[in-house]
């Protein structure tokens, strides 16, 4: 067992992990390379965060894999992320049934391209009944498109006299997003050293734990997720109430 590992209060993980996976292009570079090959060896690091989460009982993990800006990349690039999309998910796809991995997406996915979609959903089909870690794939996902749908959905409701504007509440807001049926991150990791959100979770994301990392994403092992998790367990979570409250 890890040294790290053996030092994670068993009852102090939390329930939901979301990570912004950066610094694969940035990887690639340094070692002279296209930056596909910095996202190929990214995979390895999704396979350590995603075996941790099951060994440490993480109930979900979001993984911000493909924003709606990325669109605007190379078209070289965009090909190439579709194309190892679609070979790790038909790869992974008999792992997750042997390890109880239910797969879900949030996003845009009428962006998708079809091929992609079909394979992305016969796994979240054939996955659909397993209760262990939920693997969230954030694929053509940003927050101000979240939030721009939620609000025109809301919108036509009012039109529709289903909803007045003076019932709507955050609860409403909630209902509408792509995560409506997942809790808020309790933890958000990003890594490569970047200390920003880059429109991802914004409203999920109002009362987790930011950790920021220089590692760039394909150097990030377990023991990086796991000194993380060590982070976590240090801090104090008030939700606006005083320390004395807590205890």
């Amino acid at each position: 067992m890890s040294i790290l590992k053996s030092e994670i209060k068993t009852g102090i993980i939390p329930k939901h992990v979301a990570i912004i996976m950066d610094g694969n292009g940035r990887w690639a570079k340094q070692q002279s390379q296209e930056r596909l090959y910095g996202h190929h060896h990214g995979v390895n690091s999704v396979r350590e965060v995603t075996e941790a989460s099951t060994e440490l009982g993480v109930e979900y993990l979001t993984l911000y894999t493909f924003s709606t800006e990325n669109w605007s990349r190379p078209q070289s690039e965009v090909d190439g992320l579709m194309a190892l999309l679609v070979d790790n998910v038909e790869r992974e796809t008999s792992t997750f049934m042997k390890n109880n991995i239910r797969l879900m997406t949030i996003g845009d996915s009428s962006r998708m391209p079809q091929d992609t979609l079909e394979k992305l959903n016969g796994c979240i089909a054939q996955t659909a009944h397993n209760t262990g870690l939920t693997l969230i794939l954030a694929l053509s996902y940003s927050s101000r498109w979240e939030l721009t749908r939620a609000m025109q959905q809301i919108a036509q409701a009012v039109e529709r006299g289903e909803l007045s504007s003076d019932d709507i509440t955050e609860e409403t807001i909630e209902k509408h997003l792509s995560t409506s049926q997942i809790p808020d991150p309790d933890l958000l990791i990003r890594t490569s050293g970047e200390l920003r959100i880059s429109n991802f979770l914004l409203w999920q994301i109002a009362y987790s734990e930011l950790y920021f990392t220089p590692t760039l994403w394909p150097d990030f092992t377990r023991n990086d997720f796991y000194k993380a998790i060590l982070d976590y367990q240090q801090r104090e979570r008030r939700f606006g109430k005083t320390s004395e409250q807590i205890v």
